[in-house]
């Protein structure tokens, strides 16, 4: 999704672009989507292969390193070869082969953050641990100071908040990250590794049943089934519209005062999950209350807004609010001939990998 606006992007801004794409069948399960562009050249090659990635980068001047195994998929080793192992091997390539690249720019993501920061009424900022298993399974939700234990309210998360999510996407594009930034120091070629807020927009698959909530709640009401909330559906995120994130992209390209930064990127405002549910069914005009059984994922934080000062400072503005690319989104995905719910299925296997947890009747996690 991000990739394919980002190019288009890039072409009416008069780039010649070259797309790596592997078309992961989770996402692409029709094959190679429409909306490539003509005018960019496209190979489909896997990120892990050398030669292909090689080949990919001659005459190439800046990488916009998008290529990521995501969301909360089951296979630990996938994530680590695709996100680890990938990057660490194209950055590898570049230096070895002495190729022409000038600068890269790496798709981080805020799922490296431990948790969202905080506000601690008798200690003021504070960036809180990640919650343990065992809170969650007692249903108690709530973000603690980690000075003094008491219950803190979120605030805008800067890019000095500790890294440390516990999810293995977490871990991986903490490694994608690192290495970028790492690798840039070393060779003296500038780097940016952009923390993207949760993104969202027309092309996100209809079909992927594990990544994008806008998507997956769209799905599920056009199949006539309730939105699924995890923990109490009062969790927040920051929805940033792919667009905005496509131009971040953009001024990290042309500028070099982000060069060597870890940056967010969002929109700067807060939603709650129940909240982007019913904005969702208003959209498609399904009036179906969300579901929340008290399921929860271990390793997921309960609060986070991107502190975006950073990118501003370097001229970005989120463009597109909630409410419009809600809309725009719909608008898409409506044109789309498959909109089966894919959710369900994929909910038994989050179940029996421990991925999703269950609050039995004494407040212990129990067995799926």
């Amino acid at each position: 999704m991000i990739g394919s606006h980002l190019s288009d992007l890039l072409l009416r801004e008069g780039y010649t672009v070259r797309i790596l794409d592997n078309l992961e069948p989770n996402t692409h399960r029709n094959g190679r989507p429409a909306w490539i562009p003509p005018e960019a050249e496209f190979l489909r090659a896997d990120i892990r292969d050398r030669e292909a990635v090689r080949s990919a980068l001659e005459d190439v001047s800046v990488v916009f390193h998008q290529a990521a195994y995501g969301g909360y998929m089951p296979q630990m080793a996938k994530y680590v070869s695709v996100n680890s192992f990938g990057t660490a091997q194209m950055l590898e390539t570049i230096r070895d082969e002495n190729l022409p690249v000038e600068k890269v720019i790496v798709a981080s993501s805020q799922a490296v953050y431990r948790e969202g920061a905080a506000n601690c009424p008798e200690h003021g900022l504070v960036f809180p641990e990640t919650r343990p298993t065992s809170q969650l399974a007692a249903g108690d939700y709530a973000v603690r100071c980690p000075v003094c234990g008491e219950r803190s309210e979120p605030v805008p998360t800067p890019e000095e908040a500790p890294m440390g999510g516990e999810t293995v996407y977490a871990i991986t594009k903490s490694d994608q990250e690192r290495l970028v930034l790492a690798w840039g120091r070393q060779t003296g070629l500038p780097t940016v590794a952009l923390r993207y807020s949760c993104t969202y927009g027309p092309r996100q698959s209809v079909f992927n049943p594990y990544t994008g909530v806008i998507a997956i709640f769209a799905t599920r009401l056009l199949n006539g089934q309730p939105p699924v909330l995890y923990e109490d559906g009062e969790q927040t995120r920051d929805l940033c519209y792919v667009g905005d994130v496509a131009r971040a992209n953009l001024i990290a390209a042309q500028s070099d005062t982000l060069d060597g930064l870890p940056v967010n990127v969002g929109s700067g405002r807060a939603t709650t999950i129940r909240k982007i549910a019913e904005m969702v069914s208003e959209a498609v005009d399904v009036p179906i209350e969300p579901l929340a059984r008290g399921e929860f994922r271990p390793g997921e934080m309960r609060h986070l807004t991107s502190d975006i000062s950073r990118i501003r400072e370097a001229g970005y503005e989120p463009a597109v609010d909630l409410g419009q690319g809600i809309e725009r989104y719909i608008g898409w995905i409506r044109d789309q001939g498959d909109v089966r719910d894919y959710f369900a299925e994929a909910e038994k296997v989050l179940r029996e990998k421990r991925i999703v947890h269950e609050i039995g009747p004494t407040g212990a996690t129990t067995d799926p």
